[in-house]
């Protein structure tokens, strides 16, 4: 059996409620390192995992045994230290968003390359089981001509989450680059663009702080987002859905309308035009509110990639485009003009 030696970098909420629970999980797994500057969070997550503990990642990366590592860090640190971790021969397992710019995001891609390395990105929307189902059903051509969607990522803010409370880096820009656009927002863009299977071309968005105090970042977003073969719809991202949780997308179509997740008996619900509805139960979304309890099949994808060495399904050109929309967004914001996606 094949073991993937795995080094985590940064251990805070993603890290606990996730990769390292999800790596532990994983039987071509073997934990040997973590890294977090706060001493006590390595430390004890070294213990949990009985695995070396580190406070600089340069020190990780300078761990031979280490096959691949886990970017958990603050956004502003995704691409210096996947940069670092590729360039020590490491392969990398990237949060969301991938990076802070598109230069990059390109010299992210261009290590991995170079090191003939693999850099997956953490998006896993495109794993759960009813976008899935529901790019299947758009492929197959039963929904007809696609006309109009809108998706919403929303939730009461990362404070509930990150294991900084109140203070956590989301709400500092020099740290987060952007807020709900950048925690959440980007989730949709790569969801659309890998359920619609086309990309987004131009996008026309509000992006602001209205919820938030003390915060740098923006906390409530909505796009109007145009595809290239001329879909419209919007998207919204949001840090202010103070009592539940919203993470719903819906697909208007010339033979029906598919709704995902958004009836909470029903992950995948498809009305026909001609009245008939069908209804599917595939299974909850993975959702902070969950406690991590919902796998979200990211870091089985990545060890199956490695241990198959095949490709992996997210790769840095996939995370640079979803980016991409994000960043052509807050270009719009800022100049109140509808702007074309790099």
């Amino acid at each position: 059996m094949t073991i993937i030696k795995v080094g985590v970098i940064g251990c805070g909420s993603i890290a606990g409620h996730r990769h390292l629970p999800e790596y532990a999980a994983n039987q071509n797994v073997e934990i040997v390192a973590v890294c977090d500057i706060v001493e006590e969070r390595a430390k004890e997550k070294a213990e949990k995992y009985d695995a070396k503990f580190y406070t600089k990642y340069e020190d990780l990366l300078a761990n031979e045994e280490i096959d691949a590592v886990s970017v958990c860090t603050p956004n502003y640190l995704h691409a210096p230290v996947s940069i670092a971790a590729l360039n020590a021969g490491k392969h990398v397992l990237c949060e969301k968003p991938m990076a802070t710019s598109d230069a990059e995001t390109k010299a992210m891609i261009e290590a991995a390359e170079k090191n003939g390395k693999k850099l997956m990105i953490a998006h896993n929307q495109r794993f759960v089981p009813s976008h899935e189902k529901a790019r299947e059903f758009i492929e197959s051509g039963k929904l007809g001509k696609v006309y109009s969607f809108r998706t919403a990522f929303g939730h009461g803010g990362p404070e509930g989450w990150s294991v900084d409370g109140a203070d956590s880096w989301f709400f500092k820009k020099e740290k987060a680059f952007i807020g709900a656009m950048g925690d959440l927002g980007v989730h949709k863009t790569d969801l659309l663009r890998y359920i619609l299977n086309e990309e987004i071309v131009e996008v026309a968005a509000f992006v602001d702080t209205l919820a938030k105090e003390n915060s740098t970042v923006d906390d409530n977003a909505v796009c109007i987002l145009k595809t290239e073969s001329g879909i419209v719809g919007t998207l919204a991202a949001s840090w202010s859905y103070v009592s539940k949780e919203d993470n719903s997308t819906v697909i208007y179509g010339e033979n029906g309308i598919l709704r995902l997740e958004e009836d909470p008996d029903y992950s995948l619900v498809i009305q026909h035009k001609n009245g008939e509805v069908e209804k599917f139960d595939l299974g909850k979304i993975q959702s902070n509110e969950d406690g991590g309890q919902n796998t979200s099949h990211v870091i089985d994808q990545f060890i199956h990639s490695l241990v198959d060495d095949t490709d992996v399904p997210i790769n840095g050109y996939e995370g640079m485009k979803s980016l991409n929309v994000i960043l052509a967004a807050l270009e719009s914001s800022e100049t109140g003009k509808i702007t074309k996606v790099k």
